[in-house]
């Protein structure tokens, strides 16, 4: 095993139409753990993809911040700039749209 299947502890993905954003838990060489959060964007190009990423290092002395701050955020968001927008009708719709793609890809 080389050292960076090692280091990843944890992971979990998140589609979201051309972007996949990806939450890694990774351990320091002294077995400390902080989190890193990867946008992955497709892009056409030729006959195939090509892939932008994006990386934040989120250490756990921050944790707690970053998490306020985004609740807070996305809370601004919805109630004060769209307050219009049924965030969760959204995201089922998105999950429809996913699964009904995942259909799809079964009976090709």
């Amino acid at each position: 095993m080389d050292e960076r299947d090692r280091e990843k502890i944890y992971s979990n993905r998140v589609r979201a139409g051309k972007r996949t954003y990806f939450f890694d838990v990774k351990a320091t060489r002294a077995n400390d753990y902080y989190l890193t959060i990867t946008e992955s964007r497709r892009h056409p190009q030729g006959e195939g993809f090509t892939y932008e990423k994006h990386k934040i290092f989120l250490y756990k002395e921050d944790f707690d911040k970053f998490i306020e701050a985004l609740q807070e955020t996305v809370e601004h968001v919805k109630t004060e700039l769209m307050p219009e927008v049924d965030f969760t009708q959204l995201a089922q719709r998105e999950r429809s749209e996913q699964d009904d793609f995942a259909s799809e890809l079964k009976w090709e």
